[in-house]
C-alpha cells in the first residue's frame, strides 16, 4: 500500500477559515463537554513551525492538541482513521494528513514538507494510545523530526481523556480534561543543517520522556482543581 499524497499547506483563505471553524467548533465542544482547562498556552512560540508532542491515552488527544493555539496546526494520521466519510471530514479540517505507517520514510517526509512550509505539526512520541500514567518507551519520531528541521518541539501533558474515550471503546464518557504546555525543547544549534545526528536525537528524546512525565502528573493533579473555561 503506498502512502497518500500529502495534503499541502492550508494557504488560501478558504482553507484557513474552513479550520478555524472546525476548530472553533471541536475545541468549543471539548470546554463544553469536558470542561477543558489549558495551562501554560504562552510557551507556545508564536512565529515558525514547530512540532506539538502530546501524551496520547485517547483519540480524543487530537481535537484537544488544537487548544494550545489558534495557529493551524497539522499531524500525520494513520490513513486507516480517513477510511470512514466523518473521519476524513474530522481529521482533515483539522489540519490532518495520511500516511501509511509501513513506508516510514514517507511519513517522515510528509511531515518535513509541513514544517519546511512554517506549520507547527503534531507528532505523538508514545506512538500509540497508551494506558495508566507512566510516559516511557518514547518512539524518537518526534526528536528525529526536530533534529533535522532544526525546530523546537512543545511538550504537552494532557489529563482526563483515558476516562473519556480508552482504547477499544466507542461511547464518550463526560469526564475533566486538563492540558499542560511545557517549555519548548530546542535542539542544539545546527543539526537542522545536515543529517540528523543520533546522539543528538537520543539526548532530545529523553528530555522529552522526562518533560512529559512531569507535564502529565501535573495535568492529572490539576483534574481535582476547579475549571476555568475559556476559548
Amino acid at each position: 500500500m503506498s502512502t497518500p499524497r500529502p495534503v499541502g499547506p492550508l494557504v488560501s483563505p478558504g482553507q484557513r477559515a474552513f479550520y478555524q471553524f472546525a476548530r472553533g467548533v471541536l475545541v468549543g465542544l471539548c470546554y463544553l463537554l469536558f470542561r477543558a482547562r489549558v495551562i501554560g498556552r504562552g510557551r507556545v512560540p508564536q512565529r515558525g513551525a514547530y512540532i506539538v508532542a502530546p501524551t496520547h491515552r485517547s483519540l480524543v488527544d487530537i481535537p484537544l492538541a488544537a487548544t494550545i493555539t489558534r495557529k493551524p496546526i497539522r499531524f500525520m494520521g494513520k490513513q486507516e482513521l480517513w477510511k470512514t466519510r466523518f473521519g476524513a471530514w474530522l481529521f482533515s479540517a483539522l489540519g490532518g494528513f495520511p500516511v501509511d505507517r509501513s513506508a516510514g520514510t514517507g511519513a517522515v517526509r510528509a511531515a518535513l514538507a509541513r514544517l519546511a512550509d512554517g506549520e507547527p505539526v503534531v507528532v505523538f512520541p508514545e506512538g500509540t494510545r497508551r494506558s495508566g500514567p507512566r510516559v516511557e518507551d518514547l518512539q524518537d519520531g518526534a526528536a528525529f523530526l526536530a533534529v533535522k528541521a532544526g525546530v523546537p518541539i512543545v511538550p504537552v501533558g494532557i489529563a482526563g481523556t483515558e476516562e473519556i474515550l480508552p482504547s477499544g471503546k466507542v461511547a464518550l464518557h463526560p469526564h475533566k480534561v486538563v492540558v499542560v504546555v511545557g517549555e519548548p525543547l530546542v535542539p542544539a544549534p545546527g543539526t537542522g543543517s545536515g543529517p540528523a545526528r543520533r546522539q543528538e536525537t537520543e539526548v532530545l528524546t529523553a528530555a522529552l520522556e522526562s518533560s512529559l512525565q512531569q507535564l502529565f502528573a501535573e495535568a492529572a493533579a490539576q483534574l481535582t482543581r476547579p475549571t476555568v473555561p475559556g476559548p
